[in-house]
């Protein structure tokens, strides 16, 4: 029967030394890729050029939207201002595969975004898609 304790070692290190004296090489030579990538890396501020098929079309345009709501608060369906009692009559039906798409100013506030979101959902509107810009 074979013995499943390794030979003693003659070197007369414990095995926790004879550990970190294998580790050596691999922390060396993580150090000097590390050091590689530093040297050979270039950082800088300039922005990455733009990819060919990437650029943006001045013919582009933004998307539909069903709703416009401005930072006042009024509502616009087909470019027509809409009172709170025309409103859903202006839209278009409720439809469960198309959400409604409102197209909304980004200073409007989330008061007169959830009262506009309150008659839609007692309109029958159960998703509905907000559409904004960023700020610049």
């Amino acid at each position: 029967m074979t013995e499943l304790v390794p030979p003693p070692s003659t070197s007369g290190k414990g095995l926790l030394e004879r550990v970190e004296d294998a580790l050596l090489p691999l922390i060396n030579l993580v150090f000097l890729l590390l050091m590689f990538f530093i040297v050979a890396g270039q950082l800088t501020n300039e922005p990455l050029p733009e990819l060919p098929g990437t650029e943006q079309s001045p013919e582009q345009q933004a998307p539909e939207a069903d709703m416009m709501v401005q930072a006042d608060g009024q509502w616009q369906v087909e470019g027509k201002h809409q009172t709170r009692e025309s409103l859903l009559a202006a839209l278009p039906a409720p439809d469960e595969n198309a959400p409604l798409k409102i197209a909304a100013d980004q200073s409007l506030t989330m008061a007169d975004l959830e009262d506009l979101l309150k008659i839609l959902e007692e309109g029958g509107y159960s998703e509905v898609l907000l559409l904004t810009e960023p700020a610049t």
